[in-house]
C-alpha cells in the first residue's frame, strides 16, 4: 500500500550520536549571551567555517528580522526553504520580495512528488498533521542536514512553551542549533522591524501573527492560530 511505502517518522527519523559535550555547549552559549543579534552571528562565521552553516526561513509573519541581520553580516549566507506546497500565495510574493531587496540567494526544498501528492489525495493534514508535516517539511530538511554542522533559524522564547526552555545553541539530533533571536522580546522585535523600516508580511495585516499552511493557518495572536482546534503547536522541525 501506497501509505505503507511512506517512511514512518517514528522508525526513521533517529537521532544521531552527539557531537557536542554538555561543556562545550554551556561554554559557546556563555561567550555569546552577552552578544547582540547581531554580533552573535558575526561571530558564528568567525568560529565556524561558513559552507558548514545551514539557514533556513519560513518567509513568514516576520521572517525579515533575521534576514535583514544576515543579509548584512553574512550575504554570502544560502537561505533555504521548504516548500510545502501548501503555503499562501502571500507567502510566496513576500518570499520574492526579501529574496530581491536582501540579494539572498534562496534555494527551495521540497518532498518527494508522489509523497506530496499523497498527502494532498488524502488531505493527511485532517487525519494526521504531524504526518503531514513529517512528509513535506521535516523529512526533506533531514536530508539536507548531514552537509552542515551548525543550522541557524529564528525562533524566540515567547512563542511557545517549547522555545522558552531553549538557549541560543543546543545539540539536536546530531546538528548544533544556533538561535541568535532567541531571548528577544516581541516588543524588541517590533521595533527592530519598524526602526529599520523592514516589511511585515502582508498576511499580518490580517490578524496572522504566525504563517504557516493554508489549511493550518488562521488568524490569531503568536502561534494561537496555527493547527487551530489541536495542540499542536511545532511542525516537528524544532523539536
Amino acid at each position: 500500500m501506497l501509505t505503507q511505502a511512506l517512511e514512518n517518522p517514528a522508525t526513521e527519523s533517529k537521532a544521531s550520536e552527539s557531537k557536542w559535550a554538555p561543556t562545550a555547549l554551556e561554554a559557546l552559549n556563555a561567550q555569546y549571551r552577552p552578544l547582540s543579534p547581531q554580533q552573535r552571528i558575526e561571530r558564528l562565521y568567525s568560529d565556524f567555517p561558513r559552507d558548514r552553516v545551514m539557514l533556513t526561513s519560513a518567509f513568514a509573519a516576520t521572517s525579515a528580522f533575521l534576514l535583514h541581520l544576515v543579509s548584512r553580516a553574512a550575504p554570502f549566507q544560502k537561505v533555504y526553504f521548504i516548500d510545502t506546497g501548501y503555503h499562501f500565495p502571500e507567502t510566496l510574493a513576500y518570499k520574492v520580495y526579501l529574496t530581491e531587496h536582501y540579494h539572498l540567494t534562496v534555494e527551495d526544498i521540497r518532498a518527494e512528488s508522489w509523497k506530496h501528492d499523497f498527502t494532498r489525495s488524502d488531505q493527511t493534514w485532517l487525519k494526521d498533521p504531524d504526518y503531514c508535516c513529517f512528509i513535506n517539511k521535516v523529512e526533506p530538511l533531514d536530508q539536507l542536514k548531514p552537509s552542515f554542522d551548525v543550522w541557524m533559524s529564528g525562533l524566540m522564547s515567547w512563542q511557545t512553551e517549547h522555545r522558552s526552555t531553549l538557549d541560543i545553541f543546543e545539540d539536536r539530533s546530531g546538528i548544533l542549533k544556533f538561535y541568535p533571536l532567541i531571548d528577544v522580546t516581541k516588543q524588541q522585535r517590533d521595533d527592530y522591524i519598524r526602526a529599520n523600516n523592514l516589511p511585515f508580511h502582508p498576511l499580518v495585516a490580517q490578524g496572522y501573527q504566525s504563517i504557516g499552511c493554508v489549511q493550518c493557518t488562521k488568524p490569531g495572536d503568536d502561534r494561537k492560530g496555527r493547527w487551530n482546534n489541536c495542540p499542536k503547536t511545532e511542525c516537528g522541525l524544532h523539536l
